[in-house]
């Protein structure tokens, strides 16, 4: 049941977090499918829906989850105020066809936390709209992957998740520590909220969690209790991933945290990699996963791929490096040698991949002897060179580090620069605005070594 209504929900329209508002929270249709049971029966733009078998929606999940019946009763009021109700009969895996104005079918909730290290806190002014919006939805956490605090959720969301079975529902839990929590998000419910995710569990829901490490706050002692307090959550908690707090350059007024050094990143990796090998032989998981960042700060090596357990926590930047490197060792070990290919090409991301790229542009040449490739790592001047990753580059910096360079035919960009679909970065800078800017094209490159070499080898 859960995977038909998340697979239905995916396939309706979620916009992006903001952009569309409610109407009072009425169920307005945006749009109906032409050739679809919702145009035959005469639904059209304009029109509410009511209620589904008497019972009021409160958002695409009741909806979703009513119109599985093969004989749902819809009630509408056109737009003229005439109510309509339609007696539908369609097979139980078959769409009716409507669009609403709202894909969620409810307002976005937001974080009613103040959270020390909240990135969102740390953004200058005068940036979109959007980007200032802090989610805590559980409803996305099912659909989209976004990790919630829990201090959001009533007893009614609780029994929601439970009834719609929607799982995995990623948690950010931070510690395990009561006082602490509460002091961490700034909010005096943070402590009791924990005691959700144990009713999760008693429930079957699956979880992921995800602390935010903050040095000389959660850090040591703290992180090894909340580890421990963690694993009671297994096997229903399938994973745990620490990540470095992100620290930009706007914290004026902020809570004083400080950046971790090369020794405390090693300490973080030696903690977690202790819990693994304890777990790992009873429940047959690591669990508990160190960010990629945490390899790079501490000048080790990324763990092998069977440390991921089939990368769980990716998008959280966990595995991604070893994921690239891996990917990039198979397409190459199958790259015949080729002098008959010549491009002069270009690459721009972040400083914290640049060690492993420069090595792969070189390692392609020894086969593409007349492919030049050059990594362009960008500082991020916008948030401040702390930090490191891709995805919070902006075009402002990208265009000033690179004006002038010999960019070559092709400027290669990762796909972390943009939300899906878009083609606009965090500063409104659009890939063709860096295009005139400097004069060259731009192509994007997936998080993919199998991509890369297929770009910079100009195979694709």
């Amino acid at each position: 049941m859960n995977v038909t209504i998340r697979e239905r929900i995916l396939r309706s329209d979620i916009p992006p977090l903001g952009f569309t508002a409610m109407k009072e929270n009425r169920h307005i249709v945006r749009s109906v499918i032409p050739g679809s049971i919702a145009e035959e029966a005469g639904i059209e733009p304009g029109d509410e829906l009511i209620s589904i078998n008497g019972e009021p929606i409160e958002d695409i999940f009741d909806y979703q989850f009513l119109v599985e019946d093969e004989e749902p009763v819809l009630l509408l009021r056109k737009s003229d105020g005439e109510e309509w109700e339609l007696d539908i009969e369609k097979d139980e895996d078959e769409e009716i066809g409507i669009i609403f104005e709202n894909g969620l079918m409810d307002e976005y909730r937001s974080c009613t936390n103040k959270c020390i290290f909240c990135f969102i806190d740390q953004m200058p002014p005068g940036m979109r709209q959007t980007l200032y919006f802090k989610d805590d939805d559980s409803r996305l956490s099912f659909l989209q992957g976004n990790y919630v605090t829990l201090t959001n959720m009533s007893d009614h969301d609780i029994e929601r998740i439970i009834k719609y079975r929607l799982e995995p529902i990623n948690i950010s839990f931070q510690t395990t520590n009561p006082e602490l929590r509460v002091k961490m998000l700034n909010n005096r419910f943070a402590g009791e909220s924990l005691k959700k995710a144990q009713i999760l569990k008693e429930a079957g829901i699956s979880m992921n969690g995800q602390i935010v490490l903050c040095k000389g706050v959660n850090d040591k002692e703290e992180l090894e209790r909340s580890i421990k307090d963690l694993t009671k959550l297994l096997p229903n908690l399938y994973s745990v991933s620490v990540v470095p707090v992100g620290l930009s350059k706007y914290r004026d007024g902020l809570y004083p945290l400080e950046k971790f050094t090369k020794e405390d990143a090693e300490e973080v990796i030696d903690l977690i990699h202790d819990w693994q090998d304890r777990l790992y032989p009873e429940y047959g998981t690591h669990f508990i996963h160190a960010a990629d960042e945490f390899y790079v700060l501490a000048g080790r090596d990324v763990p092998a791929a069977d440390t991921y357990d089939g990368y769980v926590q990716y998008e959280n930047g966990v595995g991604m490096i070893r994921s690239f490197i891996d990917e990039f060792d198979e397409a190459f070990a199958e790259l015949p040698e080729d002098e008959s290919i010549s491009r002069h090409v270009s690459l721009a991301g972040g400083l914290i991949m640049a060690p492993f790229i420069q090595d792969m542009t070189v390692r392609l040449r020894s086969k593409l002897k007349n492919v030049q490739a050059v990594y362009y790592p960008i500082v991020n001047e916008f948030f401040g060179e702390d930090i490191t990753v891709s995805g919070l580059l902006t075009g402002g910096d990208i265009i000033k580090q690179l004006k002038g360079k010999d960019l070559g035919e092709v400027l290669y960009l990762p796909e972390n620069l943009l939300r899906a679909g878009e083609t606009v970065l965090l500063d409104d800078v659009t890939l063709d605005d860096i295009e005139r800017a400097l004069q060259v094209k731009i192509n994007i490159v997936k998080s993919s070594g199998y991509d890369f070499v297929e770009k910079i080898g100009g195979l694709t």
